[in-house]
C-alpha cells in the first residue's frame, strides 16, 4: 500500500533568538484526516514560535515544512494562506468600527481576483464574484451561529464573540489546515465550553486544526492527538490518554491532573514516551 500523504509535515525545524534556541530539531506531521492536534508546553516552550514558522510569519534556520507534498519553507505569510494554510492570532486583531459582517468580509482579499480594475468600473466579473463571497460570508457566519450579529460592531462584541469572529475572517480563506492560538485564552467556563462546540464542527466540517491552548480541560476534551515541547523540544506525542500519563510530561507541565475524566484515562500508558 503507498504511503498515505501527510497535510503537513515539519522536519527538524530549529530556530534560535540572539543565540538562544527558541527550537530544536522539532519534528511532526499533521494527518490528513480532519484531526485536532493540540500543541501543548509551558510558557516559553515555543508553542507560537512553531506557528509562526508554520505560518511564515517567522523563517526557521534549519529544517523545513512540507504541506501537501510541496516544500513551502521560506514563503510568505500570503502565498501559504493562499494555499490554504491560514492562523489566528492569541491576540484577537479586528475592525473595532466596521460590523460583523464587514470584518469576514475582509478574511476574503486573498481568495478575490476582480481587481482594482472591476472595483473601480463595476464590471460583470466583479459583481459576480462580489455576490458570491457576500453569500459566502453569510453562510460562515451561520455555521458559527453569528448570523444574527451579523450587523452589530465588531468592537461591541461580549470577548468570545470577538474571538469567534477571528475565526470567521479566518474560514475565509478557505483553509484546509487552521492554526488555533489559544482559542479559549480569557474566557469563562460557558464561553469555552461553547467554543469546543466550535471547533468540533470545524472539524466535522472537514478542517483540519492545529490547536495550542493551556485550558487542559479543552486540549483533553477536543484532542485526537497532542505534541508537548519543553523549551523548544518535542519531549512527548499521543493521545490525550498516553499524554496525560506519561511521568515527563507530568513533571514538567500537567502537575495535577486531576482535571482528567474517568472517560479520558481508560488507556494504559504508552511505552516510549
Amino acid at each position: 500500500m503507498p504511503k498515505t500523504l501527510e497535510l503537513l509535515e515539519a522536519n527538524n525545524l530549529t530556530i534560535t533568538f540572539g543565540g538562544l534556541s527558541a527550537l530544536k530539531n522539532v519534528s511532526f506531521q499533521i494527518h490528513n484526516n480532519s484531526e485536532i492536534l493540540s500543541l501543548i508546553g509551558p510558557n516559553g516552550a515555543g508553542k507560537t514560535t512553531l506557528l509562526n514558522i508554520l505560518s511564515g510569519f517567522l523563517k526557521t534556520n534549519e529544517g523545513s515544512v512540507v504541506y501537501k507534498g510541496e516544500d513551502i519553507t521560506g514563503l510568505d505569510p500570503f502565498s501559504i494562506a493562499y494555499r490554504g494554510l491560514l492562523r489566528t492570532f492569541q491576540h484577537i486583531s479586528l475592525f473595532p468600527n466596521l460590523t460583523v459582517f464587514q470584518n469576514v468580509l475582509t478574511g476574503f482579499h486573498s481568495k478575490t481576483r476582480g481587481g482594482v480594475f472591476g472595483a473601480i468600473f463595476n464590471t460583470q466579473f466583479f459583481r459576480k464574484e462580489e455576490e458570491k463571497i457576500r453569500t459566502s460570508a453569510r453562510s460562515i457566519l451561520t455555521t458559527l451561529g453569528m448570523e444574527e450579529q451579523k450587523d452589530v460592531l465588531a468592537g461591541g462584541l461580549p470577548y468570545g464573540d470577538q474571538r469567534k469572529l477571528g475565526i470567521a475572517i479566518a474560514l475565509a480563506g478557505g483553509p484546509e489546515l487552521l492554526l488555533l492560538d489559544e482559542p479559549v485564552s480569557g474566557m469563562n467556563p460557558d464561553e469555552s465550553k461553547r467554543m469546543m462546540n466550535t471547533i468540533k464542527s470545524l472539524q466535522a466540517s472537514g478542517i483540519t486544526i492545529l490547536l495550542v491552548e493551556h485550558d487542559m480541560k479543552v486540549v483533553m476534551g477536543i484532542s485526537d492527538r497532542i505534541l508537548v515541547l519543553n523549551q523548544g523540544e518535542k519531549i512527548a506525542e499521543g493521545s490525550p490518554q498516553e499524554i496525560c500519563q506519561n511521568e515527563n510530561v507530568i513533571r514538567v507541565y500537567l502537575g495535577d491532573t486531576s482535571f482528567i475524566t474517568p472517560e479520558q484515562n481508560k488507556t494504559q500508558p504508552s511505552e516510549g514516551l
